[in-house]
């Protein structure tokens, strides 16, 4: 087992400015979906170019960090706002909701969408793989914040907290929903499966990793369990995530619309003919 010691939310203190965990989490997320995403852009060709991956940078993180919380403060916490409701604006004082950060990462893919004159789920399928990476490192924060731990358990790789073993569900979430999420992105979406199937898939996985771990994670105090003594929150807001997951996944080998990936392979392999065509007649 291993033994949980408290360590301090704050990694940087320079002066009045606080440098917390948690944020330089999110930054390594948002720097490490930039990065991979500019790769990306770089070999596909759209539906962004690598100059426009900036722009989406930016709408990414506005929607992660205002639905995030305004969703936080909206499933998790509504008797604080009406009781202070200043309080929705003191991100550093931790509750930031996955389910509203999706939200409002779909209103910024929407207007990006426009922007680029592509369609909502073409960005979708693009985006999904690398919205992992925050995924991940914001549970790693969430270790570190000493949040979020899971029920008592005897397992061998349980997480002591003041003397009793509990199960590190925070360190589950951010091992399924960031490299092994990743990793179902990422290759699945170099098979070239049509429009939608990758969205349909991020939907699909987060929601059936979120739901299972649910099951051994302690439930927001303030709520409790919702029904039969074993029902979050947490997995209401992920069950219709696995329905739709699925439904996507259907519908897009239905329409069968050739993706981004597939569309670049295409036109990859006609400048590959055209080079040996002239070289033929040479």
């Amino acid at each position: 087992m291993i033994i949980y010691t408290d360590i301090d939310p704050i990694a940087l203190q320079i002066g009045p400015l606080a440098i917390r965990w948690y944020g330089l989490m999110y930054l390594t997320g948002f720097l490490g979906g930039w990065a991979l995403a500019r790769k990306r852009a770089r070999e596909w060709g759209q539906p962004f170019t690598v100059i426009q991956i900036d722009d989406l940078l930016f709408y990414v993180a506005m929607g992660v960090i205002l639905g995030g919380r305004i969703g936080y403060m909206f499933f998790y916490g509504w008797a604080n706002v009406v009781s202070d409701p200043l309080s929705m604006l003191r991100i550093w004082e931790g509750g930031m909701s996955f389910h509203g950060g999706l939200i409002g990462v779909i209103v910024a893919m929407w207007l990006i969408s426009r922007k680029v004159g592509a369609s909502l789920f073409r960005v979708a399928d693009f985006v999904a793989p690398f919205v992992t990476i925050g995924l991940g490192a914001g549970r790693i924060g969430n270790f570190i914040n000493g949040e979020l731990w899971g029920q008592p358990t005897d397992f061998a790789l349980a997480v002591i907290v003041n003397g009793v073993p509990v199960h590190a569900s925070n360190l589950y979430e951010a091992c399924l929903e960031g490299p092994v999420l990743f990793a179902i992105l990422w290759f699945y979406s170099a098979t070239r499966p049509p429009v939608m199937a990758v969205s349909g898939m991020f939907l699909l996985c987060y929601g059936i990793f979120r739901f299972a771990v649910e099951l051994v994670r302690v439930p927001d105090a303030h709520l409790g369990y919702l029904a039969f003594d074993w029902v979050t929150m947490g997995q209401v807001l992920s069950a219709p995530m696995i329905i739709f997951g699925a439904l996507f996944i259907m519908l897009a080998y239905q329409r069968n619309e050739p993706s981004a990936i597939a569309q670049a392979s295409g036109k990859l392999a006609g400048k590959k003919n055209q080079v040996k065509t002239k070289q033929g007649k040479r």
